[in-house]
């Protein structure tokens, strides 16, 4: 018997960060691989005590299908945030997901049909890449510098379904993109008609200074938000929403009724109760000094042991090193390498969707000990001088 997939089936491929991850469990591999949060900032405490809550007053409730656009109080929350970060937004365009990245496949769901453009930055997050493939989009690539896509380049995109954008922090560069270039993209997408999904998981996560205003503040007709409680809280909630215009909302909510019926409603009571107080005011700045100690740590350790002809600048805040090592160098066959030293990262050509830079490599330093990163990092710097 032969089972034949779906053409959109044959497009999917393995996450090249999933299959490092198999490699960096090894026993005594220090892995700067995973864009994991820290469990060390995992609010284990409020955690447990809003779950006792949620199952003393609201069992049945929180237990019981649930509505698909998600926890009406949650929504509201979410909602006032946007809105005081300069977003117009109602609680009836927010839909709550599991995680941000439900989120990209239902724009894809709803957005791109077979051989439809989607613009994407170089390097562009992995994940949505995975997400938007099966739906059989062409990518075209906008061209970008330090401060992210370039807007005179929307030119090249005016035909594309839209354009996703991390403005915020970028898995993988670090890049964040500032006011005048933010302000610039939207007032060029507007004059194109080029909607925007404006992907934003590490925003909370600055160290010296917030991020500015996002895209959606100045193009809020055509740009659809997605944000996550990943990063602040913990991935395993999986919970995640998505700020759509009036229009697309319907099509975004069926095509959520046609996956997962809803999300979680036990996890969304649950978070609700914990951030409703105002806990995220006080535990954010935790996870920002811890951050930024290790983001330290991992410069010093660059600069220390990185050899002549290697680049990189200092994110402001996210997860992510993006370092480019001489051209003459394959990320990809210097992984194999570093392994046998006892450290793996992430090759940086699995997050391009055309014209990869091969010599690139994507650090993360939030889940290692700043001593760990120090060894690290010079294992990688032996394994290229090698």
């Amino acid at each position: 018997m032969t089972i034949t997939l779906a053409r959109r089936a044959q497009r999917m491929t393995p996450s090249v960060i999933r299959e490092i991850l198999k490699i960096a469990e090894r026993p005594g591999i220090i892995s700067l691989a995973g864009g994991l949060p820290s469990p060390d900032t995992f609010p284990i405490e409020a955690l447990r005590a809003a779950s006792e809550a949620v199952l003393r007053d609201h069992p049945r409730e929180a237990m019981q299908y649930a509505a698909s656009e998600g926890f009406m109080p949650l929504r509201e929350w979410v909602a006032a945030q946007l809105r005081d970060q300069g977003m117009r937004a109602d609680p009836d365009q927010i839909l709550i997901t599991n995680g941000s990245q439900q989120g990209l496949d239902l724009v894809g769901k709803a957005l791109i049909d077979a051989g439809s453009v989607v613009a994407v930055e170089a390097p562009t997050y992995l994940g949505a890449l995975q997400a938007f493939t099966p739906y059989e989009p062409e990518f075209t690539t906008l061209d970008c510098d330090d401060d992210g896509p370039l807007p005179d380049r929307l030119s090249l995109a005016k035909a594309a379904r839209f354009l996703y954008v991390l403005p915020n922090f970028q898995n993988p560069s670090g890049r964040c993109v500032s006011n005048s270039r933010r302000a610039d993209l939207a007032a060029a997408a507007r004059a194109l008609g080029l909607p925007i999904v404006e992907d934003n998981p590490y925003g909370e996560l600055w160290f010296d200074a917030a991020p500015p205003p996002a895209i959606a503040a100045a193009w809020p007709e055509a740009t659809i938000y997605l944000g996550s409680f990943s990063k602040v809280l913990a991935p395993g909630l999986r919970l995640g929403y998505i700020l759509a215009p009036p229009e697309l909302f319907p099509k975004l909510l069926q095509a959520k009724q046609a996956s997962d019926l809803h999300t979680s409603g036990f996890s969304q009571r649950l978070v609700h109760e914990v951030v409703r107080g105002g806990f995220l005011r006080d535990h954010l700045p935790v996870i920002r000094a811890r951050y930024k100690t290790h983001r330290d740590a991992m410069e010093t350790a660059l600069q220390r042991h990185m050899p002549s002809g290697c680049s990189w600048k200092s994110p402001a805040g996210g997860m992510f090193f993006w370092v480019k090592a001489p051209s003459s160098v394959d990320a990809m066959r210097l992984l194999p390498k570093a392994v046998e030293r006892g450290v793996a990262f992430v090759p940086g050509a699995a997050f391009y969707a055309n014209q990869a830079e091969k010599n690139a490599l994507r650090l993360s330093f939030v889940t290692v000990p700043p001593e760990q990163i120090e060894r690290g990092i010079q294992m990688i710097a032996d394994a290229l001088r090698a």
